[in-house]
């Protein structure tokens, strides 16, 4: 080889990247696909900026961490009904359910009626909810996974009739009476306990409803065979019949955990507000869209077979803190509106990080 030869191969020898870049591009591709690491740099981020925001008295009041541990009042429903759509969206084949906010302002109504004015013991009347959230999310399971019907249609369907059913009870009125008021003592503020210190102190519901329902669905999806079932539908549903797993019973418990737990969310609307309305879960933007934006934003894949509770929670957290963050940032009239953009925003952020990740896991495979 000759020397001109020798100078031409080492310039067509590709050169590395430099390591800061090889090192910025590892970065990128993990916060991209690991999720749970995505949100908790957007949370981070989302405090300093509204700190800022705070110290330079560009807020109405203090962005302080004591503000923030009281909002976690809002977080609570909403991170349990977006753990009631991931069950839903996980087991694929467009699996939705628009539902929620119906089934909320009704079993609100219903418990309404047998606390306040048929005088059953509490534990029974919370029983009762439950049970009645998961008997109208029975019927979607009926509809979807039994007969059939696209998920879209049915649960728009039921949201309509549970809907006009919470409306026209009790003549729209709500039910505020003392022993209802009473409730609010479930939602009271806690000191943690076994840690004291100068800790703000948390909504009680945080301890009574939040931890334990997140312990069970994260058993129920992560560590259950039944989960390991609703995984294998929402991933190839072809293969789980081969499989020998009964898709429509799977498909079906999945709408009837959705709606216990829309059960369990009207108690503590309930509790929350002292009172019992028709439009519990309907008024305003309603329950059903933030609950399908948290459950996407947490890397539930609208597709099916993807998604887990530890990024819901953090989704919530984020949607929470970041509408906390929009109310002291502008008057109340101004923060509604910009809070359903917020919202609407995230939704399509969600959506557009689940298409990228799921054209860089094809790209990876192949």
């Amino acid at each position: 080889m000759t020397v001109d030869e020798a100078f031409n191969a080492i310039d067509t020898e590709p050169v590395p990247p430099p390591k800061s870049r090889a090192r910025r591009s590892a970065v990128m591709r993990w916060l991209l696909t690991d999720r749970i690491a995505l949100l908790i740099l957007l949370l981070v981020v989302l405090l300093v900026w509204f700190h800022l925001l705070s110290v330079g008295d560009y807020l109405l009041a203090p962005f302080s961490a004591s503000y923030l541990a009281g909002y976690l009042a809002y977080f609570v429903p909403i991170f349990l009904l977006a753990v009631g759509e991931a069950f839903v969206i996980i087991g694929g084949r467009g699996g939705i359910d628009l539902s929620v906010g119906g089934t909320v302002s009704l079993v609100s109504i219903v418990f309404g009626y047998e606390y306040a004015f048929w005088h059953w013991p509490l534990w029974l009347a919370i029983v009762a909810a439950v049970a009645g959230g998961a008997v109208l999310g029975a019927v979607n399971g009926l509809l979807i996974g039994i007969m059939r019907i696209p998920a879209l249609i049915a649960t728009l369907a039921t949201s309509y009739a549970y809907t006009a059913l919470a409306l026209t009870t009790h003549n729209s009125a709500p039910i505020a009476t003392t022993r209802i008021q009473d409730l609010t003592s479930m939602t009271r503020s806690v000191s943690l306990p076994l840690i004291g210190g100068p800790l703000p102190t948390v909504p009680l519901q945080m301890l009574t409803v939040f931890l334990p329902t997140a312990v069970i669905a994260w058993f129920l999806l992560h560590r259950s065979t039944y989960g390991r079932r609703l995984y294998a539908l929402g991933t190839n549903e072809t293969a789980a019949r081969f499989a020998a797993i009964s898709v429509g019973r799977v498909r079906f418990t999945a709408y009837v955990l959705s709606g216990a737990i829309a059960g369990l969310v009207a108690v503590v609307t309930v509790a929350q507000f002292a009172s019992a309305t028709t439009d519990a879960g309907t008024s305003g933007a309603g329950m059903t869209l933030p609950a399908i934006t948290v459950a996407v934003l947490g890397g539930v894949a609208i597709s099916g077979g993807v998604g887990g509770v530890g990024g819901v929670a953090l989704a919530a957290l984020l949607v929470t803190w970041l509408n906390a963050g929009i109310l002291l940032l502008f008057n109340n009239e101004q923060s509604s509106k910009l809070q359903l953009f917020a919202l609407g925003g995230l939704l399509l952020l969600a959506a557009l990080l689940n298409v990228f990740i799921s054209r860089f896991a094809r790209r990876i495979r192949s």
